[in-house]
């Protein structure tokens, strides 16, 4: 079932896409359901784009529900809180949903089950009174990011000020993912309400909810939430249902007809897209005091007994939601995490819902996704990659630069223009993994350059260290050379003439000198001396002729010995 285009919408369409079975249906036959809170939870303290926050909290520490356990040092970074009271266990490397397998650095948390909360103090409907400014630290401080995959810091998106159009994202076109889907069909006001409080904060002028045709319930929630606000600031779109048409690129060009420019931002044509469940996250932080500690995933696939979404806990084990999802069916095959054309398999369930798993998709024996590892044929050159290509790239081209390992020439065919939609990968008939190419070819530029940004960075901090010892010594060199001067000019005087304080040192010098000398010319003055005393002299003058008479004796008889 679609929902009809009304009279005045007009819808642009966008190159390449696809239209591909929804499987929808089969998880929203339930309402959302709360996953109990676990007795472990491990939390990755990186879990966005960018830079991963400063741990505040230690091993041994005992934290409240909604407490701070990191919080961003970087531009783009996110806070993480705690989404129980407990005690925490450990700090180290656990694994987490990455495609590269790897562990990262985990906060583990032993649930009390007390449910105590830090204090809290929600603003309110007073949001309208403040400012962007502190709206902004609200939801940088309650760590909430795009919560349609991508992850990227909200906080920072919001940063443009006085943008025309505001796009609320609910298109959700990927097969089997149902959560926004589900949000907007129960909690449709807190849905506009958190819409209300990012266009308070960019000063958007309006704001389109986008909503793919193919929900009609979550269509009618919604249009339902904005005539009971009836301020004539909101208004719900649907978009015809084709895939990726939730790329916010793909959105924006339906939508108003804009492209966003190569390597630019939807703000450069004064455009800013978030996500529903962003949108009820703030909801949540700025009415509640909240912060981003669960999410909504959507648990299904022909792989589980009973595909629902349910609201869990960051840091809840994956396999605690499979579970009650009914568990496993006996022809399980593979666990995805995400949508089956941009999600990626793990090999356990033993990982934590983090707050970019909107998908937890279980397939069984026979069935084969893009995310599948499958082993691939060579290239055939049908171009098939080419004609449903979303971003107008040349995929076929790409993956030959990105299997050659030629960055240079990935970087002039846009390699960073891919969303990744696998949409290539979809209708390859090589069954070649191109998404994870690029992927790769993605991962091996950016550490590149970070090398180079390290290596500039060590350079540029050389070259300050030589241009200030430079400087110290030229300005050694510049004080003695002045002393010098000076004292030249001490020692001529400012007119040539010689220096008076100089010259009667010298004078007073040579007159102790002369007056030494005359000293010793002078005959000893014995008239004003005793009997007693000028006996005395008499007495050591005639001691000193004989020592001298003896020494000249001595000196005779050496002579005639020899």
């Amino acid at each position: 079932m679609k929902a009809d285009l009304l009279d005045d919408e007009v819808i642009y369409p966008f190159d390449g896409g696809l239209h591909l079975p929804g499987h929808k249906a089969m998880s929203t036959d339930r309402p959302i359901a709360s996953l109990p809170a676990p007795d472990r939870l491990v939390i990755p303290v990186l879990q966005h784009i960018g830079k991963a926050g400063e741990v505040l909290v230690s091993a041994g520490e005992r934290v409240l529900k909604g407490q701070m356990l990191a919080r961003p040092k970087h531009v783009i970074s996110a806070a993480i809180h705690a989404p129980v009271s407990g005690v925490i266990t450990d700090i180290g490397d656990y694994p987490v949903p990455h495609p590269s397998g790897l562990p990262a650095q985990c906060i583990v948390i032993e649930n009390d089950h007390s449910d105590e909360w830090v204090e809290r103090k929600p603003v309110g409907e007073d949001f309208h009174h403040m400012n962007s400014h502190s709206l902004r630290n609200i939801v940088r401080d309650a760590g909430i990011v795009g919560l349609g995959g991508a992850a990227f810091p909200s906080a920072v998106k919001q940063t443009e000020m006085d943008i025309a159009t505001l796009i609320i994202n609910g298109v959700e076109c990927e097969p089997y993912i149902t959560c926004d889907d589900m949000l907007m069909r129960e909690r449709a006001m807190e849905v506009l309400t958190g819409a209300d409080i990012i266009g308070h904060i960019i000063k958007a002028r309006e704001c389109i909810i986008a909503i793919e045709d193919n929900k009609p319930e979550a269509i009618a929630a919604m249009q339902a939430a904005v005539d009971e606000d009836g301020t004539g600031y909101f208004r719900v779109q649907a978009v015809p249902t084709k895939y990726p048409s939730g790329g916010e690129k793909q959105l924006i060009k339906v939508i108003t007809g804009k492209e966003v420019p190569i390597n630019g931002l939807p703000a450069d044509i004064d455009i800013l897209v978030h996500n529903v469940g962003t949108a009820y996250a703030i909801y949540n932080a700025i009415f509640k005091d909240e912060p981003l500690i669960s999410r909504i995933v959507t648990v299904t696939g022909h792989g589980v007994k009973q595909p629902q979404n349910m609201e869990a806990l960051i840091g809840a084990p994956i396999c605690e939601c499979t579970a009650a999802a009914g568990g496993y069916n006996d022809d399980v095959h593979q666990l995805i995490i995400g949508g089956p054309m941009m999600g990626f398999t793990v090999p356990s369930d033993d990982l934590p819902v983090i707050k970019a798993t909107n998908c937890l998709l279980v397939t069984a024996q026979g069935e084969t996704h893009p995310a599948d590892q499958v082993q691939h044929s060579p290239c055939i050159r049908c171009a098939l990659c080419v004609d449903v290509c979303p971003a107008r790239l040349l995929p076929q081209q790409l993956y030959w630069y990105a299997s050659s390992q030629n960055m240079e020439r990935l970087l002039e065919h846009d390699l960073f223009d891919c969303i990744e939609c696998g949409c290539c990968s979809y209708v390859c008939p090589s069954n070649i993994p191109l998404v994870q190419y690029y992927r790769f070819a993605k991962s091996e530029i950016w550490a590149k350059e970070e090398e180079r940004k390290k290596a500039d960075r060590a350079r540029q901090r050389h070259e300050r260290r030589e241009a200030r010892l430079l400087k110290q010594q030229q300005e050694r060199e510049e004080r003695m050379r002045k002393k010098r001067e000076a004292l030249k000019k001490k020692q001529a005087g400012n007119d040539g003439k010689a220096d008076p304080k100089q010259d009667a040192i010298a004078a007073a010098l040579a007159r102790v000198q002369a007056k030494k000398q005359q000293r010793k010319l002078e005959p000893k003055n014995t008239d004003n001396l005793t009997a007693e005393q000028a006996a005395l002299i008499a007495a050591v003058d005639k001691r000193r002729q004989q020592h001298n008479q003896q020494a000249a004796g001595v000196e005779n008889d050496d002579k005639g010995v020899a």
